[in-house]
């Protein structure tokens, strides 16, 4: 045994000297801080943070030293949500570059909520109703929280490669929402709503990946913006968005729903989907498309012009027991002239759930909401921390999924990857021939709970999440066994 220790010590050093850039590199290397220490800081909480998602600040700082200087670094004025993603901006735009095909851009938005006695040092988010009173009144609540509008970019395999833009933001008045409902809301400048939102990152977006022409943005209904169309087309990017509003075609007498009906079948799909109780079922969609003249709205027509888009539907045949229907309507700017591009265009647009996924990794996997930060400041700048390990862990359980034929230093440090080798080579029962990043991950989501049955799907997000914190373990043990040997 001791020269076992002895041996993997000297293997430990040869690949210390000849590591290549880690993953953390990569995310902090664009980081512009006008202080060093600060940037020291943040790279070595980055680290603690990936050690143990979703424990406290106390727990993966582990001294109260570094607890302190944590704490520190989340309330200094100096530092912003935009410094602090501003590095894995550049590495999302490198991974980009690096890839082939169109690049799918998703766009939603998520709240965080909390609770505390002072409601307006984070912020309100919304008015909710909870049960009623005595005498039968609703009884009001105002809810604690921060939103968070985010934009990812995916290939079309599904493989995310990181944030290309980010926007927080609480409600302090609930007046000017509740007075647009006494008017038309289309008559109100975008600049003064909230939706403006989703013009500026589809702009920020677009510029941080430099290629307008490879970009798709995809939305869901509330995207539905005639702005945000046009926004597009003015900057010679491209989307998929669903829509929901009533919105007038051809000459101003008809709408697009007029249009659309007297569209025949013009093929069918057939995906899979499951019901509420997780059961399996093949639903058969009717496919419609057509390319229409867009007009704006009534009190935009003098902003903006008509635009020619492509209006899909894909509607359901039947009444399915135990879950909706399938009724998209996405709108493109693209064309779409066959079968093929219809369904491409909607396998696309069902892409949009992985930010739904990555919400999940976050509340679920990082416990953002968990947070006991008392100031919207502190929870933002830890918000901002917590997405980039939220890209890690999806990013880590897709690239298990993808054909890609890696080096296992592309995710992991080289201590990992030599701790993950030896555990591997370790495990009970034959080994399965794979790659050696595959390997490394599946050997991750060993240490997570993944048992790797030949019927088991591929590892998922929890259990990657819970094997980083059990690798993070082992590797302080192994530290600890090196330092005894070596004295």
């Amino acid at each position: 045994m001791p020269n076992e220790t002895v041996r993997g010590h000297r293997r430990r050093r040869v690949v210390d000297e000849n590591a290549s850039v880690d993953w953390v590199d990569r995310e902090v290397d664009g980081c512009e801080s006008r202080d060093d220490r600060l940037g020291k800081r943040f790279r070595s909480l980055l680290e603690h943070l990936s050690s143990q998602p979703g424990g406290s600040i106390p727990l993966v700082c582990q001294d109260w030293a570094n607890t302190k200087a944590a704490y520190r670094f989340l309330d200094n004025d100096r530092i912003i949500e935009a410094e602090i993603l501003a590095g894995h901006f550049q590495a999302a735009r490198d991974r980009a570059s690096g890839s082939s095909g169109p690049l799918l851009v998703m766009h939603d938005t998520t709240e965080f909520s909390y609770r505390r006695e002072d409601i307006t040092a984070v912020g309100k988010t919304r008015i909710g109703v909870a049960g009623a009173d005595a005498q039968g009144r609703p009884r009001q609540y105002t809810a604690c929280g921060i939103l968070m509008h985010s934009s990812r970019a995916v290939t079309t395999e599904g493989l995310p490669l990181g944030l290309t833009a980010i926007k927080f933001w609480s409600r302090e008045k609930f007046k000017g929402a509740n007075a647009l409902k006494k008017i038309n809301p289309a008559r109100v400048p975008i600049e003064e709503k909230e939706s403006i939102r989703w013009l500026d990152n589809l702009r920020q977006s677009t510029a941080l990946l430099d290629d307008p022409a490879r970009c798709v943005h995809i939305g869901d209904r509330e995207s539905d913006i005639h702005g945000l169309f046009c926004l597009a087309q003015e900057i010679g990017t491209h989307f998929v968005l669903r829509t929901c509003a009533v919105r007038l075609a051809g000459d101003g007498d008809h709408t697009i729903a007029d249009e659309m009906a007297d569209e025949r079948c013009q093929g069918l799909y057939r995906v899979e989907v499951h019901d509420r109780r997780g059961n399996a079922s093949t639903a058969v969609v009717e496919l419609r498309h057509r390319r229409i003249r867009i007009r704006p709205p009534i009190g935009k027509q003098n902003r903006h012009p008509d635009l020619q888009l492509t209006e899909l539907h894909a509607t359901e045949r039947g009444r399915p027991q135990d879950r909706d229907p399938i009724d998209w309507k996405p709108l493109t700017d693209l064309p779409i002239t066959s079968r093929v591009e219809a369904i491409e265009k909607l396998q696309w647009y069902a892409m949009r759930w992985k930010i739904e996924t990555f919400h999940k990794i976050l509340k679920s996997g990082c416990r953002a909401e968990q947070s006991k930060l008392r100031t919207a400041g502190r929870l933002v700048n830890l918000l901002a921390i917590f997405c980039i390990l939220g890209w890690r862990i999806f990013w880590l359980s897709m690239l298990h999924r993808s054909t890609l034929k890696a080096k296992p230093t592309l995710a992991f440090t080289p201590l990992e990857v030599l701790l993950l080798q030896r555990l591997d080579a370790r495990r009970s029962g034959p080994s399965r021939a794979s790659p050696p990043l595959q390997s490394s991950l599946l050997q991750l989501a060993c240490l997570g709970g993944y048992l790797n049955r030949a019927t088991d799907g591929p590892p998922g997000n929890t259990v990657l999440w819970r094997g980083m914190t059990r690798l993070a373990d082992i590797a302080i043990g192994f530290d600890l066994a090196t330092e005894d040997v070596g004295n």
